[in-house]
């Protein structure tokens, strides 16, 4: 079961956001719960703010994309 599918949105984003930032690495299983997140059609403002910090790290190299 994935944890999209255990939590709401937030929850979801907020978790990955804290593994990422405390590893400086985005695997390709945390970019697919980001992905099921941004399918759902909606982000709230706190969301959207989680997403832009995101964003902004992997474009300053500050994250790494990793398999």
């Amino acid at each position: 079961m994935s944890l999209l599918n255990m939590q709401p949105t937030k929850n979801v984003l907020e978790k990955v956001f804290s593994k990422v930032m405390s590893s400086n690495v985005i695997t390709s299983d945390e970019r697919q719960q980001i992905r099921r997140v941004l399918l759902t059609g909606y982000l709230d403002d706190d969301e959207y703010a989680i997403m832009k910090k995101l964003v902004d790290r992997v474009s300053r190299g500050t994250v790494k994309f990793v398999e």
